[in-house]
């Protein structure tokens, strides 16, 4: 016969314990953690959307979370760069040896796509067509 794991509370209670230490643990290293996002600019920001918080580790987690977004949309743009210099580096010079060093310039044909992968629209403003 099979126990159901249902039966025993202290196996769900166990679980919540470890979890609320790993929680207070992160809480204690965001503390001593500083953002690249200072936590002024997101206190403003927050502010200004209604949000009002005195607990310094509850805006850094959101300047951590804020600082993850924009990481990850960089690294998108990053890549989508990358496609499209490897694509014009092999139309336009199959026969060198190998490119020494590359400088990616990521522009707002990068950029667009990834933020579209977000949900955002970015549109090129009319003065620079």
């Amino acid at each position: 016969m099979q126990m159901s794991r249902m039966s025993s509370p202290s196996i769900g209670m166990d679980e919540d314990s470890g979890a609320g230490h790993a929680l207070s643990d992160f809480l204690l290293q965001l503390e001593n953690y500083s953002p690249s996002i200072p936590d002024s600019v997101v206190a403003y920001y927050l502010n200004m959307s209604g949000f009002e918080s005195q607990d310094p580790r509850l805006i850094r987690l959101i300047a951590l979370a804020s600082q993850k977004f924009l990481s990850d949309i960089a690294n998108d743009a990053l890549q989508h760069c990358k496609m499209r210099t490897s694509s014009q580096i092999n139309q336009s010079s199959k026969n060198q040896k190998g490119p020494k060093e590359k400088k990616y310039i990521m522009t707002m044909e990068d950029l667009v796509p990834a933020l579209h992968e977000y949900g955002i629209s970015a549109k090129k403003p009319h003065y620079f067509v």
